[in-house]
């Protein structure tokens, strides 16, 4: 096989086979086929696309090109849930241990995050003593015996799609659904789960800004990974605002307590629900969508949802009263209001620029190198479609300094208040195949 061949063949419009994939996969991840050759396949990519076959060939190409997790040890049918990214994104902090109770094993890879706040990881060292430096052999005893377990993403998973997703950003084809989707899928699939429950967000905050290529790329990964043997499905939601009130590591972990206690935000909630609901169906749990609803919601109420959250935290060297006293996580020294200048409806709240601002602050890496302050962060007071009086604080600037005068300049472009204004709808479709 000749590269310059298959690239010819892709630039033409015909349909690769699986072991041209395969040897195009490896051996860009061996060095054998240089960056030019890939770009130009990738461009030939970006404009051709690829068939529903190929996506699952390429996808399960890059799985192949370095290690799989293997979670057989494990009893249950495991289930992994995907965000693309947003802003308070704190769904896997309550979904983690709401799944669980419900007797949903959650044996979760998370990483750190890059950009507004930090990821998963992140947040949960918010809690002291916390940590995911698991062996395998813990890992695997913890989810057994307590049904939750969260370790660090692994050095050599899917070696393939980091080359290649690096080299996509430097040659215009990140905008590309089967490339898109066949990465994404690749890292979930070789983190070993069974079933995967995808959240594609939509919206200013989200990577996908409109929604109809949202649902492509929904209808995309839940493609592949049926095609494979995952049973997967999607919910589209909205990321024109941030999700929940919360915006930063320690201020998120609070929130999810609340969730876990019945008392946090609608949206936050709502879309815990619809991702959870999907997570106990598939994980076998309940019989039908609605039951599986019913499940979750009688374990927030009855604070089992919280005690598992507890257990999870203790069990990784956590100290678990911070589901009690919340005030034990980190606290900024500073709490600055955000007044409104003007009465009227919150017709806007622009999430990517209010992630931006919270970053400033410290509460998102600029780069891998950057030191996040747990600490800082920005609550919203109002949403979407609330009404506002002058003077009413907008947002809780949680601060390490007095000094924010940028960030306020930031919030007052990215809020938006005007005669009248609705709340945007939150879950704007589910994709079963």
């Amino acid at each position: 096989m000749r590269m310059v061949d298959l690239i010819e063949k892709k630039r033409d419009g015909h349909e690769l086979s699986e072991e041209e994939i395969a040897f195009i996969i490896q051996g860009y991840t061996n060095g054998d086929i240089p960056d030019y050759q890939i770009s130009a396949w990738a461009m030939a990519i970006f404009f051709r696309d690829m068939s529903r076959r190929e996506r699952a060939d390429l996808t399960m190409a890059m799985v192949r090109s370095g290690d799989s997790i293997d979670l057989s040890d494990i009893e249950g049918i495991k289930v992994d849930k995907h965000s693309t990214g947003g802003v308070g994104d704190t769904t896997t902090l309550v979904l983690a241990p709401l799944v669980a109770a419900a007797g949903v094993p959650v044996a979760k890879m998370s990483g750190r995050g890059l950009g507004h706040t930090g990821g998963t990881i992140d947040k949960l060292e918010a809690v002291e003593g916390f940590h995911v430096e698991l062996t395998k052999e813990d890992f695997t005893r913890l989810v057994n015996e307590h049904g939750i377990a969260i370790i660090g993403q692994s050095g050599n998973l899917t070696p393939a799609d980091k080359k290649l997703y690096a080299l996509r950003d430097v040659t215009a084809t990140v905008d590309s659904i089967p490339l898109i989707a066949s990465s994404i899928m690749s890292k979930k699939i070789a983190a070993g789960a069974d079933a995967i429950v995808l959240d594609v967000k939509t919206g200013a905050g989200a990577f996908m800004k409109d929604e109809q290529d949202a649902r492509e790329l929904a209808e995309a990964m839940v493609a592949i990974g049926n095609e494979v043997g995952r049973k997967t499905m999607a919910v589209i939601s909205d990321m024109s605002q941030p999700l929940g009130l919360a915006i930063g590591n320690a201020l998120e972990v609070k929130e999810a307590i609340d969730t876990l206690r019945g008392e946090g935000p609608a949206d936050l909630l709502d879309l815990c629900l619809a991702l959870g609901r999907q997570m106990v169906y598939l994980g076998g749990k309940a019989a039908s969508l609605e039951e599986a609803e019913d499940k979750l919601r009688a374990l927030i109420a009855s604070g089992a949802a919280l005690d598992k959250f507890k257990e999870f935290i203790a069990n990784q060297g956590g100290n678990p009263a911070v589901a009690d006293n919340p005030e034990l996580l980190p606290q900024a020294p500073y709490r600055i209001e955000l007044p409104s200048k003007e009465d009227g409806f919150v017709a806007e709240i622009t999430a990517d620029a209010v992630g931006t601002a919270a970053m400033i602050l410290g509460a998102g890496r600029a780069t891998k190198e950057s030191e996040i302050d747990l600490s800082v962060g920005l609550v919203l007071n109002k949403k979407v479609g609330d009404a506002v009086k002058a003077g009413d604080s907008l947002v809780t600037i949680h601060a390490s300094s007095e000094d924010v005068a940028e960030v306020k300049e930031r919030l007052y472009k990215a809020i938006r208040v005007a005669g009248s204004a609705k709340a945007p709808v939150l879950v704007r479709g589910i994709v079963t195949e």
